[in-house]
């Protein structure tokens, strides 16, 4: 058991009968009334987030997990496919498990998180920052060079699209944040 203490993002919790994870949480210490933390959670099974608000002091149910490194194979009708790189053994995972599935290229290291009781796979994690080609966007406008102010849309390498700033031209490398699918900065050689 665990108390809304040892809220941590990425933690995941066993709340009204289903697995969440959490994606934010504070903890709020209004002047009249007793604490309480907010919190963002993640349904591990449907995607959804939702908004909770617990006491402080709660104790809830902490879902005994495991992170595995895998590499992403490829894409078809059955779904993804990835292989354990310690085992070498081989797995299908549906759409709905992969986050951000157009970030992934084929050889990607990811992170597979296990439910330890059931041995089932609960959800894919990308690394949190990614280095991708520019493969098409739009020129920037003369004189907004290198202001960072003002977005465009460009087309990476695995077809995705991400908002970068004006400055950036087709054929560049930059970092993406896979979380927040945002321009960190230009891609260091």
């Amino acid at each position: 058991m665990a108390t809304t203490a040892d809220f941590r993002n990425g933690m995941c919790i066993e709340h009204n009968g289903q697995l969440f994870s959490i994606v934010q949480f504070q903890h709020v210490k209004p002047g009249k009334g007793p604490a309480f933390v907010r919190t963002k959670l993640k349904n591990i099974s449907t995607g959804r987030v939702l908004e909770n608000t617990f006491s402080a002091g709660v104790k809830v149910t902490e879902a005994r997990v495991e992170h595995r490194p895998h590499q992403f194979l490829y894409k078809d009708d059955m779904g993804y496919h990835f292989m354990n790189t310690e085992s070498f053994e081989q797995m299908t995972i549906q759409e709905a498990l992969v986050e951000s599935p157009d970030l992934m290229r084929e050889g990607q290291e990811v992170d597979l998180v296990y439910h330890v009781d059931s041995e089932t796979p609960l959800m894919v994690n990308l690394p949190q920052f990614i280095v991708y080609e520019i493969t098409y966007t739009e020129p920037g406008v003369r004189g907004d060079t290198s202001s960072t102010s003002s977005l465009k849309q460009a087309t990476i390498d695995t077809g995705a699209t991400v908002m970068v700033p004006l400055f950036i031209e087709n054929g560049e490398r930059i970092k993406v944040d896979t979380k927040e699918r945002s321009y960190v900065e230009r891609a260091k050689e």
